[in-house]
């Protein structure tokens, strides 16, 4: 049976009065939540655990390459600014430690069903050196060669044309995400990311001629200089370039936490009225070309996999957003790597200094996680729910977690009953439901039924919209 998903619902005075701080919702309990007291030995008794699960479940791998060749201004992702290649073999020698630790930890029938470089730019290692990094990940852990397995690696075309893509394709590669942000030359000036039309149609080209099952760009909005008639011809260019699935993004401006965002002249980011129609105008042109508004930022074409996934309700959030295996155990590897075995999370060393001493200990560079409580697992599923299938079932919900669902949620209901008189949801005996105006919202609705954000500073957290 297949679930209706209703078209988000523009609302920009509505959407305004919501707009504040609050979690994506990646994970839950959200990552200023881990703890210092996590460390090595309960990672490996996670991992100990999930093998004797009746049904071990399959493997995810993220790995982090931290390198950048150009700092782009608006960044706040962990990476590492030089042209000095060299960097990358003192950190590969490192990250194959790091390999040579963990993966004897799991049993070797679980399969490697979704693997995932992140960045940094991945692409700062060339096609040899990606070559030894991807067999000693072969030789080490059981990857899955079937046609459902997701082998992705984030793009920045600035630095590689259609050989090192195809070269990718060789490796095992079969998705790709493309970095864009806007296409405005005044706007790429002022974030420091001069990338042409051309050389980002010609990466997207390469991997359609050579095997890529999907390939998606990412677009941010609220960038310093935009404007409307900016932002439309980049749409415009975008639906040309037909990619499978677009994320736009919302700019969070923070420079107190990261350095190159001092960069940025905040007298040249838009006004709050500006920054949310031109998220008003992608969702409108993309919604026009054909593209589904999956949640969360992420629009996808309608034949695609995570939208097909979201109407039969199998889809799953994770790390890295919506996926169709979300029942992976994570394996985090790299610095800062971001891990999930069961229900336990993980997180490693955000410097390489730390993440380089641990390991020459000979140690997993492990230095913070969380192992979940009933509590947190029962609102996991529930945040789930609501943000991957606009709806929850609640009777269903309390039968299977033994709970009395009035009692248990009696404050977050009451939450919820305000936001059901602005729209957002409707509320029975039964259902749970995110109405067209509160699609735009999830963040909002899910946090209602977060226990630790009385606690959590909002400065951690992005604008909702």
């Amino acid at each position: 049976m297949n679930h209706v998903i209703t078209a988000p619902e523009f609302d920009p005075a509505l959407i305004a009065r919501y707009d504040i701080n609050g979690p994506r919702y990646t994970s839950y309990p959200t990552a200023p939540q881990f703890r210092p007291d996590f460390d090595e030995a309960a990672l490996r008794a996670a991992i100990r655990a999930s093998n004797e699960e009746p049904i071990p479940r399959p493997l995810s791998l993220y790995v982090h390459v931290p390198f950048c060749m150009s700092p782009c201004f608006y960044c706040g992702c962990n990476r590492v600014i030089t042209r000095d290649v060299g960097k990358a073999d003192r950190y590969l020698e490192r990250l194959y430690r790091e390999i040579e630790l963990v993966a004897p930890l799991f049993d070797r029938d679980r399969p490697v069903r979704q693997l995932h470089f992140g960045g940094g730019t991945p692409n700062f290692l060339d096609l040899p050196r990606m070559r030894e990094l991807m067999e000693s990940l072969a030789r080490q852990f059981s990857f899955s060669h079937d046609s459902q397995r997701e082998y992705g690696i984030e793009i920045d075309p600035r630095f590689v044309g259609g050989d090192y893509i195809r070269g990718l394709a060789e490796l095992g590669f079969n998705r790709l995400s493309v970095g864009i942000q806007d296409f405005d030359p005044s706007v790429q000036e002022a974030v420091n990311r001069i990338q042409s039309v051309a050389q980002t149609r010609e990466v997207l080209e390469a991997a359609c001629s050579s095997g890529f099952v999907s390939a998606s760009v990412d677009l941010i909005y609220g960038l310093p200089r935009q404007s409307l008639a900016g932002f439309n011809q980049t749409l415009t260019e975008v639906i040309e370039l037909a990619p499978d699935r677009v994320a736009v993004y919302g700019y969070a401006h923070l420079p107190e936490l990261f350095k190159a965002q001092r960069q940025i002249d905040a007298n040249e980011l838009p006004d709050p009225a500006t920054r949310l129609a031109l998220f008003g105008r992608a969702l409108e042109r993309l919604s026009a070309a054909g593209y589904v508004y999956v949640g969360m930022d992420h629009f996808a074409r309608a034949d695609d996999e995570l939208v097909q996934s979201q109407r039969k309700g199998t889809l799953q959030r994770n790390f890295q957003g919506y996926s169709t295996h979300g029942e992976c155990d994570i394996v985090g590897l790299g610095v800062s790597a971001i891990g999930r075995i069961g229900n336990n999370y993980t997180r490693s060393a955000r410097d390489l200094t730390g993440y380089y001493a641990a390991l020459d200990a000979g140690r997993l560079p492990i230095v913070r996680g969380l192992e979940l409580d009933q509590d947190d697992v029962i609102r996991r599923e529930l945040i789930g729910e609501l943000m991957c299938h606009g709806e929850l079932d609640m009777p269903a919900f309390a039968e299977r977690h033994r709970l009395i669902f009035d009692v248990y949620f009696a404050d977050e209901l009451q939450r919820l009953r305000v936001l059901a008189a602005d729209g957002l949801v409707t509320l029975d005996a039964r259902l749970i439901r995110v109405t067209s105006r509160g699609r735009l919202l999830l963040r909002i609705i899910a946090m209602c039924f977060d226990a630790y954000l009385e606690k959590a500073q909002s400065a951690s957290y992005s604008r909702t919209i």
